[in-house]
C-alpha cells in the first residue's frame, strides 16, 4: 500500500467499501500503487495495468489494455465507442466484488502476463478518425488553419475531431469549431 494513495480511498464515501476490497484484491497480485490521473493506478515494472476508478452507477478496475484480454467471462466493458485500448469491470456490491475474487485475479494475472511478453495495442491512426465536414470545410477556407491543426500531435488532432463529431447537430458542430479556431491557431490541444 502507497500511503499517498490513501487520501483516495478515505475521501471516497459512497464506494468505500468496495474500493477498499478491490484494492486489496490487486495489492494481492503484486502490482505497485501509484496515484495517477488523481485516481490509484497500479503498475508493473513501470507500465500502467490497472485504474481504480468511481463513477455516479458503479465503481470500476480499468484494465489499460483491456481489448487484449481474452474476456472468458464475458465482463469487460468499453466505457464509450471512442475508447480503443481501455476495458472496464464495472461493480455495484462489495458482495458481487467478493464473489468475482478469482475472477478479478485471474484478469489482473493476464493483464501482468500481456505486460511482461511486451504486447501492445493497435491504436486508429488520426486519419482513420471522422473528419465533420463542417470541419473539413473551415479547414478548406482558412489555410493557416488547416496548417494548425496538421501542425498538432495527432492526440490533439483526435480530441477536436472526436469533439466536433460527437455533436449530432449541424448546428452544434459549427458552434463547436467556431469555439476552437483560436485554440488550434495557438497550437493548443481542446484541453490546454
Amino acid at each position: 500500500m502507497n500511503p499517498k494513495v490513501d487520501w483516495y480511498f478515505s475521501k471516497t464515501k459512497r464506494w468505500h467499501e468496495e474500493l477498499v476490497q478491490l484494492r486489496m484484491f490487486v495489492l494481492d497480485c503484486g502490482l505497485t500503487e501509484e496515484l495517477k490521473w488523481g485516481v490509484p493506478c497500479y503498475t508493473f515494472r513501470n507500465s500502467n495495468i490497472i485504474l481504480i476508478h468511481v463513477f455516479k452507477e458503479y465503481c470500476a478496475l480499468l484494465f489499460m489494455k483491456g481489448v487484449l484480454l481474452k474476456d472468458v467471462k464475458g465482463i469487460l466493458v468499453q466505457q464509450t465507442e471512442n475508447v480503443q485500448a481501455a476495458r472496464q469491470i464495472r461493480f455495484t456490491s462489495v458482495k458481487e466484488i467478493v464473489k468475482m475474487k478469482a475472477i478479478i485475479k485471474a484478469y489482473i494475472k493476464e493483464a501482468i502476463e500481456i505486460e511482461k511478453a511486451g504486447l501492445k495495442v493497435e491504436l486508429k491512426k488520426t486519419s482513420e478518425f471522422k473528419m465533420p465536414e463542417e470541419f473539413q470545410n473551415v479547414l478548406d477556407d482558412i489555410p493557416e488553419l488547416k496548417v494548425a491543426f496538421y501542425n498538432l500531435t495527432p492526440g490533439r488532432q483526435r480530441g477536436y475531431l472526436l469533439h466536433f463529431s460527437s455533436a449530432k447537430q449541424a448546428k452544434t458542430r459549427e458552434a463547436r469549431i467556431e469555439k476552437c479556431v483560436q485554440k488550434i491557431l495557438d497550437g493548443k490541444g481542446l484541453d490546454d
